[in-house]
């Protein structure tokens, strides 16, 4: 088994950035969902509401992110300046959170064609865990629940064999994926390691109809697909499940071609 992609999000929900490598820090992967984007309320908007967000490139870089998109000019977002904090909210949690400068809020308003405004979670921005896989202690960035999320190749495989016409695994935006399995395999995991970093494979990931925007166009599927499919063979008493999330229980660096060992 071994580790075939590595890929993060800078702004929650927007374009993929596929990595080589990459550094595991409590609240996932460095530089992942460390940005948001949120309504003038504060309450977060992703790709479920907004699938143009897909569309939005984000470069983390020292001086804080670089944004492109279809027909806009690039823009450089530098780390908020201040140390002044805003409410927002992501699902039932609330978070103080930085608010970044004008240009960045009215670039994105216009990609988006709606009022919007870009947060930044930095180190001194905490967002404990709440789901009750988690310890005291453990974290999480501005994704929905946990640190991180992997899938096993083969369960996209497997879903490609059922539909009309197949699916990116960018549709279900990992940040781990597996090589060397068979399909589902990570559903009776429940402690791995991957290269020099330990994780714990808390809970099923179950999906919603995100899964029906194609990150490559920033538009959903007209026929549902392809959670119309999933629905036939993946649900659960939980929801319908694609992947699993993962806590780390270790910090250091995943690279492209570490194996993959399960420890429990």
């Amino acid at each position: 088994m071994q580790l075939s992609g590595l890929y993060l999000y800078p702004i929650k929900s927007s374009a993929p950035l596929e990595m080589r490598a990459a550094v595991v820090e409590p609240r996932g992967l460095r530089h992942d969902r460390r940005w948001m984007v949120v309504d003038a309320e504060g309450r977060f908007l992703t790709g479920r509401q907004l699938p143009r967000l897909t569309l939005v490139r984000a470069q983390p870089d020292p001086q804080g992110l670089s944004l492109d998109a279809p027909g806009m000019p690039s823009l450089q977002v530098p780390f908020p300046q201040t140390g002044a904090t805003v409410p927002v909210n992501v699902w039932k949690n609330e978070v103080a959170a930085k608010r970044v400068d004008a240009a960045a809020d009215a670039w994105l308003s216009e990609f988006l064609q709606l009022p919007v405004h870009l947060v930044h979670m930095d180190a001194g921005v905490a967002r404990p865990m709440t789901d009750p896989h988690s310890r005291p202690g453990d974290e999480v960035s501005f994704a929905d629940a946990f640190p991180l999320l992997l899938i096993s190749r083969a369960a996209l495989d497997g879903l490609n064999a059922r539909l009309a016409k197949p699916v990116s695994m960018l549709q279900f935006r990992p940040n781990l994926v597996v090589d060397g399995v068979a399909a589902h395999a990570e559903d009776g995991w429940k402690r791995i390691r991957i290269g020099e970093v330990e994780f714990d494979v808390a809970k099923a990931c179950t999906r919603c109809v995100f899964t029906t925007v194609d990150p490559a166009r920033g538009e959903r599927d007209p026929d549902g697909e392809p959670l119309r499919t999933l629905i036939g063979y993946r649900r659960t008493p939980e929801g319908v499940t694609f992947g699993q999330n993962l806590i780390p229980r270790s910090l250091g660096s995943v690279r492209v071609g570490d194996a993959v060992e399960v420890l429990a």
